[in-house]
């Protein structure tokens, strides 16, 4: 699932595939875009924020994207027929003339002003992987609401920007509370803003992202995505609710164990 670390390992992928160079055809798949033309100008820079990728060119035009639940891009050699889906599923195509970006089920793509990236990125909080990162800001937005549960803030792009679904799991496990604990009565918010921090830098150039620290890379995860399997550090069945769909609801995992109330189904 894409969060912080996966657009920030897309971002550099495509910075590194495109910036400096002069595309020699675009392809803009969506209604609002079809006569958008990019081709001849210059790609000076693609930088991430948060979970958004923003494509700057010359002549103060970004593109603007977002991966959403599982939307790619994917960088090849120039001619190469695309890898990365079905046809129908493309939404975008940046040529040059060794490398071609091809964006894929890309659910948010938009064609602005440079100036105005505000309007699609200024709502974020602080960036753990950005040139902003504040974490005494970021652990101001999430307690500004102190009633609210921490999973949720811990979602909210306007307290901490990449954080996701996973994270949220990942993070409320080694802390040992509940992801419906109101945020307000953490006893340690700033270790909470550190560790997330922490994780998504360690695994920012990471092809498979961990957070258990396992060598091998069988179980890089504590309990998301382990609904029934044992838990890794106690053994009993790890819990489960929700789903992960189109509309935004969530899958929640924890351990009832190992963490502390409060649960959906009683302390």
């Amino acid at each position: 699932m894409p969060e912080g670390d996966t657009v920030w390992r897309t971002a550099r992928r495509l910075h590194e595939a495109l910036a400096g160079d002069r595309l020699v055809h675009s392809d803009l798949r969506v209604p609002k875009l079809a006569t958008a033309d990019l081709s001849g100008r210059r790609v000076l820079r693609v930088t991430p924020r948060g979970k958004h990728l923003l494509a700057r060119f010359e002549g103060g035009l970004t593109l603007h994207s977002h991966l959403r639940m599982d939307g790619a891009w994917r960088v090849g050699p120039a001619g190469e027929r695309p890898r990365g889906g079905p046809a129908h599923q493309i939404r975008a195509v940046l040529a040059t003339d060794s490398r071609t970006a091809v964006g894929y089920r890309l659910p948010v793509l938009d064609l602005l002003r440079t100036t105005d990236e505000d309007r699609v990125v200024g709502h974020l909080g602080p960036d753990p992987l950005g040139p902003d990162w504040d974490p005494e800001e970021a652990r101001r937005r999430l307690l500004a609401d102190p009633g609210r549960p921490l999973g949720a803030a811990l979602l909210d792009q306007r307290n901490l920007a990449g954080l996701g679904n996973v994270y949220k799991s990942e993070l409320c496990f080694l802390l040992r509370v509940s992801p419906w604990l109101p945020v307000g009565e953490m006893r340690a918010p700033a270790r909470l803003v550190a560790l997330g921090a922490k994780l998504l830098d360690l695994n920012k150039a990471r092809p498979v992202r961990s957070t258990t620290a396992d060598p091998r890379g069988a179980r890089p995860l504590w309990v998301y995505g382990r609904a029934g399997h044992p838990c890794l550090r106690c053994g009993i069945p790890v819990r489960g609710t929700g789903q992960d769909d189109a509309r935004g609801e969530r899958v929640t995992y924890w351990c009832p164990r190992c963490q502390t109330g409060p649960f959906p189904d009683g302390p």
